[in-house]
């Protein structure tokens, strides 16, 4: 399974990025997809996810109305749009596959980083 991230980038505070995961390798159709972020200094977080399989999603409270997740089945793509972000938003973020209920804490497959800055 390879997992690629991209869209990371310098944003002003109050600006937007979308970030895209395109997943290959096998079929995630019963799988989680999800993006964690990790600051400098702190432990990696969980902040949004989404089953390939029905509409549901799952944000973090820190990122509740200003981000939205989103896949495209048929690119085997998901996607974070992130709007009005903050200098704390600023991480290494990661696209993550999960099998697991439990995808907060469980993942089988992890995507290389990419960098979000938030100049303030």
């Amino acid at each position: 399974v390879q997992l690629q991230a991209s869209g990371g980038g310098l944003v002003q505070a109050g600006g937007s990025l979308r970030l895209s995961c395109a997943a290959s390798g096998r079929t995630f159709s019963r799988y989680f997809m999800g993006w964690f972020r990790q600051a400098p200094g702190k432990e990696r977080e969980f902040v949004a996810a989404i089953s390939w399989s029905d509409p549901g999603t799952d944000y973090s409270d820190s990122v509740k109305g200003r981000f939205t997740i989103s896949r495209d089945n048929a690119k085997n793509t998901v996607y974070l749009q992130m709007n009005s972000l903050k200098p704390e938003d600023m991480a290494v973020y990661y696209c993550a596959v999960s099998s697991y209920s439990d995808y907060r804490r469980l993942w089988d497959y992890w995507g290389q980083g990419t960098q979000v800055t938030v100049s303030s």
